[in-house]
């Protein structure tokens, strides 16, 4: 696939907190159907809790990059808060089947990615207020 036939729905995996943008670098998926699918993969996003933290995935920036190509399959990368999370055997799959639901997605892989580490930075202001950490 070459970047021409993509659309990248990307989060920032330098920055703190991590939200998703919508980057167009094609034509092949229509705007509003992008910014739709977009959206309901946040609400998907944040339906998945690491069951130890009472916050989002979405919320605690363990989304690091989600890749939507233009036969709408989705590639996204993830970490956990700690590499020996209990559930990072199972977490992938949450994800896998949160993203499944939005209409229109294809496919779906979900990569587990470790670098940069995840720190309490990338939290959204949201998740910490919910942690108390202000």
């Amino acid at each position: 696939m070459t970047e021409e036939a993509e659309t990248k729905v990307e989060a920032n995996a330098s920055e703190a907190p991590v939200r998703i943008e919508t980057v167009h670098t094609s034509a092949g998926l229509p705007e509003d159907e992008v910014a739709r699918i977009t959206g309901d993969l946040i609400g998907a996003l944040k339906t998945v809790y690491d069951p130890e933290i009472p916050v989002d995935i979405y919320e605690l920036g363990l989304v690091y990059k989600v890749d939507l190509d233009d036969n709408r399959n989705l590639t996204i990368d993830m970490t956990l808060t700690a590499p020996g999370c209990p559930v990072a055997g199972e977490m992938p799959g949450w994800v896998e089947n949160a993203a499944r639901a939005v209409e229109g997605i294809q496919d779906v892989t979900v990569n587990m990615v470790f670098d940069p580490p995840w720190t309490p930075d990338r939290m959204s202001e949201e998740a910490q207020v919910a942690l108390n950490w202000w």
